[in-house]
């Protein structure tokens, strides 16, 4: 697995990270399908391949948790949509839970050592670069938000299904006249609570993939802040929540992991662009359906928008439905609120870039960069006239009329960030 491989991963536009990983070990670990399960906040359960049964699902891979050491491969037979079936699994200890690659394979024979080395390498890799893009609340990556409701979509159909398959089994057994009445009620009672404690498992899962506790996340973010702050000699107090600021109150992942970056940036844009800092509080409490931070410092109060506008902060809580306002009194110091809504608005504005397709997501985001069309052409190795293609329809699907317009939007909603 050469260097460039790794480079063509994790440039690759979201969606298709797990494409590409799959064309990377095609020859080296031959497989029908892949999947992963991550603690990416939009979709933590992704499926590439032909399923060897009706429906593989979020469930499937969890069950291979306790086979995988913290971190390395596995090997074996494991079931997948209720078939038993030879896979190979890689696990990365750089997130907590780990994170999954399963092959779903045709063949048993075992892939060598000197392969699933630099397999694991590059699964290490890509795992680090979508947790740095989670916590740091990537604009393109919250853009794509949409993609949270496509993961959630799936898992309840993937619960739809085994609600059906749970009141199909339990049907046929009331059904059948062979059977008597007390063996019926038996099996059916035994077929409900199989079902009851697998559904609940599949919802926990899936609620522990895509959230967290408010006191959880300010936890986080305080560790991050301390190793910011240790060696410039600033104080950090922090409004560590209580029951009253709504510390167990469950928080979205994307929520949380914005509110943190935001509050990170607040605190970079004070100590580069003020002098004479000594002491910053951070305080963090949820207010009925948003979370609120406040990151207020001693500074000489010279703070100003454009240092967090530098930062992309609107840019981040945009696609969010987020706010920051700075309050700076000269000679009494600054203070930064955010506050990010916890579930969506109730009049939310549609994102207009649900229009474009991936490639041309990849072109908008070029133009977002100045990028004349020769330029965008070498970089994403095609040619000149497919590029004006692919303007022109950018610009006849977002109903503008110029490249500054479309651009423009990519800002707004988080394409450029790409």
């Amino acid at each position: 697995m050469d260097l460039m491989t790794a480079v063509d991963v994790i440039q690759a536009p979201l969606g298709e990270t797990l494409p590409r990983l799959s064309e990377a070990f095609s020859a080296t670990i031959p497989h029908r399908a892949v999947a992963e399960l991550s603690n990416c906040s939009f979709a933590p359960f992704k499926f590439r391949g032909e399923s060897p049964g009706p429906s593989a699902g979020i469930a499937d891979l969890a069950a291979l948790r306790p086979l995988v050491p913290g971190r390395g491969a596995w090997q074996g037979r494991a079931v997948m949509a209720g078939v038993e079936i030879p896979v190979v699994v890689l696990a990365s200890d750089v997130t907590e839970p780990g994170a999954l690659l399963v092959f779903l394979r045709v063949e048993d024979t075992p892939v060598p050592d000197e392969v699933l080395a630099p397999a694991q390498a590059l699964w290490d890799l890509v795992t680090a670069h979508m947790e740095g893009l989670r916590n740091e609340a990537v604009p393109a990556t919250l853009a794509v938000s949409r993609a949270a409701a496509a993961a959630r979509a799936v898992t309840i159909s993937d619960l739809g299904d085994a609600y059906g398959t749970a009141l199909t089994a339990l049907l046929s057994v009331l059904r059948d006249r062979t059977v008597d009445d007390a063996t019926a009620r038996t099996r059916a009672a035994d077929l409900a609570v199989t079902a009851l404690v697998e559904l609940r498992s599949r919802a926990e899962l899936e609620q522990a993939l895509t959230e967290e506790r408010a006191g959880d996340a300010f936890d986080r973010l305080a560790d991050s802040l301390r190793r910011v702050l240790r060696g410039r000699g600033v104080r950090l107090d922090l409004g560590t929540p209580g029951a009253e600021e709504g510390a167990d109150r469950v928080l979205p992942t994307e929520v949380a992991a914005t509110a943190s970056a935001v509050v990170r940036s607040a605190v970079h844009a004070m100590m580069d662009d003020q002098r004479n800092v000594s002491r910053v509080h951070i305080g963090w409490k949820v207010v009925a359906t948003v979370l609120k931070a406040t990151v207020r410092d001693d500074g000489p109060g010279t703070l100003s928008c454009g240092s967090l506008d530098a930062r992309r902060v609107a840019e981040r809580l945009g696609p969010l439905g987020g706010r920051v306002e700075v309050d700076a009194v000269p000679g009494w110091g600054s203070t930064v609120t955010v506050e990010v809504p916890i579930g969506p608005p109730e009049n939310p504005r549609e994102d207009p870039l649900t229009v474009l397709g991936a490639r041309e997501l990849e072109v908008l985001g070029q133009l977002a960069r100045g990028r004349r069309n020769r330029d965008i052409a070498q970089e994403l190795h095609i040619s000149e006239s497919t590029v004006k293609f692919h303007v022109a329809k950018i610009l006849e699907k977002l109903g503008v009329g110029s490249r500054g317009e479309a651009a423009a939007l990519a800002h707004e909603w988080g394409a450029a960030a790409r």
